[in-house]
């Protein structure tokens, strides 16, 4: 995913130690028990207008270190470093750096955002720091020479082909408006997305956000196109104020965006109504709807104080749950370079999806998922390839 930074002052990236136990967080490791101490680091948005995307993520990584200090099966202890980087590009580097200058942090998971991670991967690269993204979609990311560089989640240009394929043979559209916010996310996901409708012969009109917010207007232009689907590429405060011009105008048709508006805020902002019926893509999955994840979400709220898992919170513990695979093989007194060769080879069967990589950085088996509102709330209709083939 990619997020534009918030606007206002840049402040400093906030750095926090945190070392959790399975009686909570915060809490100092229990003495004697003869395991030594591995450090790793987080980084992500912990302040700023996405801080509940990163809450939802670090709280993920938090359930896997307690999980890990509570196992004395395990011939370790893990140690959090926390830094935030307000999901600005322009903090991304300070963050980067406070967790590179320590000489503890052997690995990050993070940064969450495309744009973060764009600025901070070539820190990591250079210090040979695994970082490993739950949540940073922007296809180019493993194609810039980031040595250190991992993602436990499909790229937007899977993304994109997968919701395509699910429109032109689920949905049987013959017209597809694709409009995106004119940033780096939506330009990347509508152009996948408008790729695959046109080799899959569906007719494609492509537009950008107004950029006066002119909703009315917009949607006027779209309904005049008549077309099937209405595909945006954004987050969804824009989608909520569009979905509502578009219902006003009389709009039957169906409506869709993918992961930056997968959000029940949607819902709340463009109201129960507007938002009946709106489909998202999404290459995270929803652990709520699946009952094997039924452990990870107990323990979850076990060690975040009874909080419920978000977007993102099961990708950021299986990248956490695949790195302590990786910190296993290499032991408590492996450098940072013997880390990130040992995670280039790592399998973990995660509550999400199978973790294992291509050399690239990919995933080998990327899935992506497919939501809807229903009655007010966001539901799973599980993975679109499964769709595909019923």
């Amino acid at each position: 995913m990619i997020r534009r930074p918030a606007m206002g002052a840049i402040a400093l990236a906030v750095v926090t130690a945190v070392t959790v136990t399975a009686c909570g967080l915060g809490r100092e490791d229990s003495p004697g028990d003869g395991r030594k101490t591995i450090t790793i680091g987080f980084q992500g948005m912990l302040s700023g207008d996405d801080r509940k995307l990163g809450v939802n993520a670090l709280y993920g990584v938090r359930t896997a270190v307690a999980e890990v200090n509570a196992d004395a099966s395990v011939p370790f202890r893990l140690k959090l470093v926390e830094v935030d980087d307000g999901g600005s590009p322009d903090r991304a580097p300070g963050a980067a750096r406070g967790l590179v200058r320590d000489s503890d942090v052997v690995a990050v998971i993070g940064p969450l955002l495309t744009d973060t991670a764009e600025v901070s991967e070539p820190l990591y690269s250079e210090a040979g720091l695994l970082s490993v993204s739950p949540s940073a979609t922007g296809p180019a990311l493993t194609d810039l020479g980031f040595t250190t560089f991992y993602r436990a989640i499909a790229p937007d240009t899977v993304q994109g082909r997968a919701v395509a394929d699910y429109i032109s043979t689920v949905l049987e559209a013959k017209k597809v408006y694709s409009i995106d916010d004119r940033g780096d996310y939506g330009i990347g996901l509508s152009t996948a997305l408008e790729a695959e409708l046109t080799s899959d012969g569906v007719d494609v009109t492509h537009d950008g956000i107004d950029p006066a917010r002119d909703y009315t207007t917009q949607a006027e232009r779209i309904i005049a196109e008549a077309p099937d689907v209405v595909y945006y590429a954004g987050y969804y405060t824009d989608l909520a104020r569009l979905a509502e011009a578009l219902r006003d105008k009389g709009f039957a048709g169906t409506v869709m965006s993918g992961d930056g508006s997968r959000d029940q805020r949607y819902v709340t902002r463009a109201g129960a109504d507007v938002a009946e019926g709106t489909f998202f893509s999404c290459a995270c999955a929803d652990v709520h709807e699946d009952a094997n994840a039924a452990d990870f979400v107990a323990s979850f709220e076990t060690a975040n104080g009874g909080a419920q898992p978000g977007v993102y919170s099961g990708e950021a513990y299986d990248a956490t749950r695949a790195l302590v695979r990786a910190l296993r093989v290499v032991g408590p007194d492996g450098d940072r370079r013997a880390v990130a060769r040992a995670f280039a080879d790592v399998s973990w069967k995660g509550v999400t999806r199978d973790i294992s990589f291509e050399e690239t950085g990919e995933l080998k088996v990327p899935t992506v998922y497919l939501y809807k509102v229903e009655e007010g709330e966001i539901v799973s209709l599980v993975k679109i390839t499964d769709l595909l083939r019923s």
